[in-house]
């Protein structure tokens, strides 16, 4: 049997979406996803070929039934070659790995890093292993993209001792995001001999600078608790503040630690009970004035680490906004836009107003600087990356 189909599974806490692949065409044969696991009613949705999209919601007690009901509705995994992943971190690991005990032990000592990522991808990944043991899983690591970044944009100001022996250094996520996209525009461009910021803004967001095809910066640090405000969790933050909250006022370090990994963020400066743009979109514009400031905050600090990757580069040839915030919202794209005239970046505002979620050019024809809308495909990066590492296993 020719076995040439990656499914790629993108695991959540209590999420499973997956889209399925031929290989090497990159030909989409089927995607969907389940939602609330654990919940009462769980919604599902999956497409096959260019079938209309299959709607529903049924109770899956954990990932085991949502993967056995994908199973299912697929026909089967005995024609897939390999289950793609994308895991955020380990101790001393990157690139692309097959997910066996080793790399996952490497896994659970980020945990605490990666408190919200690394567990469900873990306990999923033993689970394919367990459930179909001759299928290899393989993922490609999110810091993967940054693995040549220049050590003076990976050093702390801290003890060197600290990094040599605790792996204490900024790493960068959202690799496959970045790594498409940028791939992506060079194709368009015609090459890769670019300055690059890219901006990929959705539940959880980040900026890349990329000169000639390589990451040279991130705006994350060493967890995907950094960097830019995101979803609910803190981004940037004064580590002394937490000791002081923490020690001093006696809130304690479990109770800070929770407040800032789902209390933080957009959710906790605008006050609402979630952090999604939408939300906070609709609130702002009806008077919310924490909702307004909450924005503010988020585009400043995107704002922030361009002017910073501007310096870096010398200047950019293309600006890219990419996933579901940048994607959807022509009046944050504009927001992040304003003022850059000094830089020669001029936004079209008609192109910019009238774009949504596909690939376009939305700056003027006298812009210095072109800015660009591209879809992120994570997706395809992982199974691309899963059936070259195949033939390294066989």
């Amino acid at each position: 049997m020719n076995l040439n189909q990656i499914l790629v599974a993108n695991i959540g806490s209590t999420s499973f979406k997956f889209r399925l692949f031929e290989m090497p065409a990159e030909r989409l044969l089927a995607q969907g996803g389940i939602e609330c696991i654990g919940s009462a009613e769980s919604p599902f949705k999956f497409r096959i070929g260019n079938e209309p999209d299959r709607k529903g919601s049924a109770f899956f007690a954990d990932h085991g039934e949502a993967i056995g009901f994908v199973e299912k509705t697929l026909g089967g995994f005995g024609h897939l070659a390999a289950i793609g992943f994308k895991p955020v971190g380990a101790r001393n690991i990157s690139g692309t790995q097959l997910l066996d005990e080793n790399v996952l032990r490497a896994m659970e000592e980020f945990n605490t890093l990666l408190p919200v990522h690394n567990p469900p991808y873990i306990a999923a990944v033993r689970m394919f292993n367990k459930l179909y043991p001759q299928l290899p899983c393989i993922g490609t690591f999110e810091t993967a993209f940054y693995d040549e970044v220049p050590l003076k944009n990976q050093r702390y100001p801290v003890p060197l001792e600290w990094e040599s022996k605790y792996g204490i250094r900024r790493y960068g996520f959202h690799g496959a995001s970045h790594r498409y996209v940028t791939q992506r525009c060079s194709e368009l461009c015609g090459t890769d001999k670019l300055r690059i910021i890219s901006c990929h803004l959705g539940g959880s967001s980040s900026i890349a600078a990329v000169l000639n095809g390589k990451a040279v910066n991130s705006s994350w640090g060493m967890t995907a608790q950094s960097g830019l405000p995101q979803n609910n969790r803190v981004g940037d933050f004064d580590c002394f503040a937490l000791i002081y909250l923490a020690r001093d006022l006696g809130l304690g370090l479990d109770a800070v630690e929770k407040a800032l990994t789902t209390q933080a963020g957009l959710k906790g400066m605008s006050g609402l009970p979630t952090g999604d743009v939408r939300d906070i979109l609709a609130a702002a514009k009806s008077g919310n004035e924490n909702a307004r400031i909450a924005l503010d905050v988020f585009t400043g600090q995107i704002r922030k680490f361009i002017g910073q990757f501007l310096v870096e580069l010398n200047g950019a040839d293309v600006l890219i906004f990419t996933a579901g915030i940048a994607e959807n919202n022509p009046c944050l794209r504009a927001e992040i836009c304003a003022n850059l005239d000094f830089c020669g970046l001029e936004l079209d505002e008609t192109l910019n107003a009238t774009v949504g979620a596909t690939e376009a050019v939305i700056s003027t024809t006298r812009s210095k600087i072109e800015v660009r809308v591209i879809p992120t495909n994570e997706e395809l990066i992982i199974a691309r990356n899963a059936w070259t590492k195949l033939s390294t296993l066989n």
